[in-house]
């Protein structure tokens, strides 16, 4: 395992091996970035180092062209491969938008209204209403459950951070999640048919 020195994980890094010169990384540096330049930093795709850090032995997370060979310290460290390998799996969803939003007001029966980013229900349908609607309501203001909803969905839009989410499950986890899936899949086909 390597160590490392802590310092800047910045995305603009012009000592560190790259394809562009330092002086043109310096003077982009001094530009404001673009609304994406977050979503380009977390986008992965990541990769799992094992790492010396603070005395003992880790797990680094690096993007794609980043290792400690090359200079790079890790944007995360952890001490157990099964935490990276959640760390890889989530971050390329903290730079996005979230798809779903919470009203921060009630509507008139008293709940909160959850909507699709854009305005779309999701559903192909317009709401019932003509317009789109709400795809879903909370009793509560429930903005924790509505941000890991939208963890969730980027899991689901993002194969190999779902890959990442399921390494760290472990066999006996992907076992009991295939029973389930099969018990559960087999009496759709069976009520289908």
């Amino acid at each position: 395992m390597r160590s490392f020195v802590q310092g800047s994980t910045s995305s603009v890094r012009p000592n560190h091996p790259n394809a562009f010169t330092a002086s043109f990384l310096a003077r982009l540096g001094e530009r404001d970035e673009p609304p994406t330049a977050g979503d380009a930093d977390v986008a992965g795709p990541w990769r799992i180092e094992a790492v010396v850090w603070r005395g003992g032995s880790g797990f680094g997370l690096f993007r794609l062209g980043e290792t400690l060979a090359r200079g790079f310290a890790p944007a995360a460290v952890f001490p157990s491969r099964w935490l990276a390998l959640l760390g890889a799996a989530i971050l390329p969803g903290t730079g996005k938008d979230p798809l779903l939003l919470l009203s921060k007001t009630p509507d008139a029966d008293g709940a909160y209204p959850l909507a699709l980013a854009g305005g779309g229900s999701g559903d192909g349908g317009d709401g019932g209403d003509g317009e789109d609607g709400p795809v879903g309501w909370f009793p509560l203001f429930e903005e924790k459950a509505v941000d890991g909803m939208n963890v969730l969905i980027h899991l689901l839009q993002s194969p190999e951070s779902l890959s990442y989410l399921l390494e760290a499950a472990g066999a006996v986890a992907l076992e009991r999640c295939g029973a389930i899936l099969d018990e559960r899949l087999g009496r759709e086909g069976a009520a289908a048919g």
